[in-house]
């Protein structure tokens, strides 16, 4: 009777070995998937002007103060005597749809808690009431063709974020007349204000 077949020893040699180096590579890919050290590198923001249905071009600004009374008008300088901010930050973006260009006015005002935040939003909503000063009304920019930002034809919006009131005025250059655009971008302007940190 034959015995059994001899083994091939070799073979099996090297067949187990690369089996364990399978293992081995796989346990070490593991292993640094695991204790990957490397910190997630952070994604940096666009800026905001960069990020909504307008696209802004920072005019002039950030320019910042700690003064509100000497920095607004009418009813609104009557609040900060009684209420001072604790800082306030201006800047002028102008941006263009369908040919008319516009000129925007961000000012965000950081007063000493929430409820003051909202009273000062509360107070430059009505009319006559006065507001910040934007830059073009006290001379602080000055520009061939400037339009007003604080004229009767001028948009305003504006927002509270904690202790944060952000007020926009708009208005178009070259006396250009879209209401319900002015508005819209008036409006989209109140993200601006990430971009101001006061």
């Amino acid at each position: 009777m034959p015995g059994p077949p001899a083994r091939d020893t070799r073979s099996l040699l090297l067949r187990g070995a690369g089996l364990v180096a399978i293992a081995v590579v796989s346990g070490l890919v593991w292993f640094l998937i695991r204790h990957d050290s490397t910190p997630d590198e952070p994604v940096a923001q666009p800026p905001a002007q960069h990020t909504g249905q307008f696209q802004f071009t920072k005019l002039a600004g950030p320019e910042k103060s700690d003064d509100c009374v000497t920095k607004s008008y009418n009813k609104t300088q009557d609040f900060f005597q009684d209420n001072p901010c604790q800082s306030l930050v201006r800047a002028l973006y102008t941006t263009e749809s369908g040919g008319a260009k516009a000129l925007v006015s961000v000012v965000v005002v950081r007063m000493p808690d929430s409820s003051k935040a909202q009273a000062l939003k509360a107070l430059t909503e009505k009319d006559g009431t006065g507001n910040v000063t934007d830059m073009v009304k006290d001379k602080t920019f000055a520009g061939t063709g400037t339009p007003s930002v604080s004229g009767k034809d001028a948009a305003y919006a504006s927002k509270v974020e904690g202790t944060n009131t952000t007020i926009v005025l708009a208005d178009f250059y070259a006396k250009h007349k879209d209401k319900d655009l002015i508005e819209k971008i008036a409006d989209d302007a109140l993200r601006l204000a990430a971009d101001l940190h006061s």
